[in-house]
Order: structure tokens, then sequence, then C-alpha cells
């Protein structure tokens, strides 16, 4: 089973926190459907004839895209690929644009999954992160989903951020619990640079972001979603009756994903490539056939870290029979380094894997790059 990933690089305003690849202008958004189309076909054989078991639609805003021209690019997915029976299909999606109209649209598409951007039901949070919707809206784009039939949603929340009081971020936490949401995806607000939040802050223009506020944030995150039993079954993911994310489960277990669209990543097992992040080189270069990628293959070190780092992210951590069977020096290693970490209490060992502990969870990537090898 494989995963595919199709990158929509347009978005209607650009979030001050946000490093993705995208482009405020819909000018060639038809002749960027077009490429994804014809990209599509020309890497078909990347998968080796593997089923779809999920396809996401990722950007950027996927939501700007109409109902027919999800089913555009649909078809093209359907002639160049085997889907198994009930794939997951996912759309993210921007509460302004999740009119009653538009979702109705939506239900007419194969997209059985809606991950919703929310970020906070707070306006003067939005208004800093220069969101394009306002709390209403956000409210709305559940109410309506769920209404019309979409029972498996997810929502995005961002904590950390200096707008964001910890009374509020309960309020968030609780109101999607509320409304039932089975799965939540939350983010501590990072400072990326060549972002406008990291300009801002280099000139004095906005309040600092602080670790602190965030690690304070994440912490009541676990906590309240723990009592509504929810799972964390990855870093930055809860799951209420086992509702896990298909798709980007598959990629932290190491499955095959091709990714599509400008600056999309694909992984093999083998290898892992990246297209261009140009719109316009892209579509130039898909119009003369030319697949417009960088591919690396990996090394022993390379697939060793990998499995390190995703594997600690999540509720399954990094099973010593993979790594075996990569390289047995390479298990006695990791037992060896991580011996220091369990002593500390960051690491357990259970069902033949090191996982990662409540007290781990506030320095996974930390620990991880601590196992690397380098």
């Amino acid at each position: 089973m494989a995963g595919l990933y199709i990158h929509f690089p347009f978005c209607k305003q650009a979030c001050h926190y946000c490093n993705f690849h995208f482009s405020t202008s819909l000018r060639y958004k038809g002749d960027l459907i077009k490429g994804i189309q014809q990209e599509i076909k020309l890497r078909a054989p990347y998968l080796e004839g593997e089923e779809l078991e999920t396809i996401y639609f990722g950007g950027g805003t996927p939501s700007l895209l109409s109902g027919d021209e999800i089913q555009e690019i649909f078809k093209s997915i359907k002639d160049n690929f085997k889907i198994v029976d009930n794939p997951e299909v996912t759309l993210e999606a921007n509460p302004d644009d999740l009119t009653e109209e538009y979702i109705a649209d939506l239900r007419k598409t194969e997209v059985n999954r809606l991950s919703i951007g929310v970020q906070s039901f707070f306006a003067e949070d939005l208004i800093w992160m220069n969101r394009a919707h306002n709390p209403q809206q956000a409210h709305n784009a559940i109410k309506w989903s769920k209404a019309a039939g979409f029972n498996i949603l997810t929502i995005d929340l961002i904590y950390g951020s200096p707008t964001t009081s910890n009374e509020n971020w309960l309020s968030n936490i609780e109101t999607a619990i509320n409304y039932g949401i089975e799965h939540i995806s939350s983010y501590c607000l990072t400072v990326e640079e060549k972002t406008p939040l990291f300009k801002m802050l280099k000139k004095g223009e906005s309040v600092s972001v602080s670790e602190e506020h965030g690690a304070s944030q994440f912490s009541m995150l676990m906590d309240t979603l723990e009592k509504a039993a929810y799972e964390q079954y990855e870093i930055s993911n809860f799951a209420k009756n086992k509702q896990y994310a298909r798709h980007n489960t598959a990629y932290w277990q190491g499955k095959k994903y091709l990714g599509i669209g400008p600056s999309a990543h694909s992984f093999n097992g083998e290898s892992r490539s990246w297209n261009i992040a140009n719109n316009n080189n892209y579509i130039k270069s898909i119009n003369e056939g030319i697949l417009p990628l960088t591919t690396e293959i990996l090394t022993e070190k390379e697939k060793y870290n990998e499995l390190v780092m995703t594997g600690l992210r999540t509720m399954w951590g990094v099973d010593i029979n993979i790594i075996k069977a990569l390289n047995p020096d390479l298990a006695t290693q990791l037992a060896q380094d991580a011996q220091h970490f369990l002593k500390q209490d960051y690491l357990s060992f259970t069902d033949n894997a090191y996982k990662i502990t409540m007290k781990g969870k506030f320095l996974a990537d930390r620990i991880a790059s601590d196992l690397f090898l380098v």
C-alpha cells in the first residue's frame, strides 16, 4: 500500500508563520492543474504498481480548488493508479472556503476527510497570524461539514502564540472536544527564516515568541486531551476512537509515497526526491515532459536516522527488529546510546521498541538528534 500527496501551491494570503511553498496569485492555477495531471501520468511507475491507500490534497490551500477541478485531478489518478476500496482521501481546507455550497460540491467528489485549518477560535490570534478567516467562519465550517455528512474531520490548532493566553488555549482545546472532533493536529508556533514573522521579529515589530509559553501550553494540550480519551499517537497528533490519520501514519512508518506538484517530496524506502519549488518553472518543465525533481539515494546512516526520528515521534516507537534488519550493529549501537535516556526516564523500552516518555516528549527532537549517526 502507498500514499499519494498532491501539493496545490496557492493561497489567498500569506500567514505570518508559514514557510511552505505557495503563491498568492492564482494567475497560473489552470496551468498548474494541467501540470499536476501530467506529472501524475509521468510518475505513475514510481510506486511500482502498489495500490493507493491514501490520497492527500495539501498546500497551500487546496480548498481553492473547485469540486470540478478536484474531479479532473481524480480522473488522472484513477487512470494511472489502482486504488484500494475505501481509501482515505483528505483535503486541507481553510474555514473561509467551507461555505455550505462548497461543502455540498465536495460531497460529490471522492474526498471523505477534511482537514480544517482552524488554528484558533479567537480573533486576536487569527489577526496576529494573518489568517484569512474569522472565528465565526471556523465554527460554521465545522458545523456545516458535519451536517453535510463529513464524519471524519481533523482540525489544526496552534499554541505558543504570544496572543494566546492559557485561558484561551484551554478554550480552543475544549471547543474542539465539544464539537466531537476525533482527530486534532496541534503545533507549537515556531519562527522560521524567510517568513513574515521572522522579519517582523527581527525589526522589533512583533511581540517575541517564548519557548516556555509554548512548553506550558503543550503540557495543557496533552493533559486535557488525555482526560478526554484522546491518544497522542504522534507528538503533534491526537486521535479518539482510533481515528488515526492513515496518510501521515504511513509517512511515520516508512511506507512509500509519491508527491506531485511544486516542492512535493517522494519516498520509496531507498531514495527521496523533491520537485522544484517554483510554479512557473514546474509548469514549463512538465510541459516539456521533463520531471523537475532532485533525487538522493539514502545511505544506511540516513535510513537509520530517519527510522529514529520518525519512530520516536510516534507511540509505536523505534522497533529494534527493523533496526536489526537494516544492520545488527546499528541495533547494538542504538541500545548503547539509548541507555542515558532510559536512565533519565526520557525513553522506555517496551514491546521491543524504544518509545518516548511523557517527560521526553518535551525534548523529542533533541533526543532524536542525539541518537543520530553523524
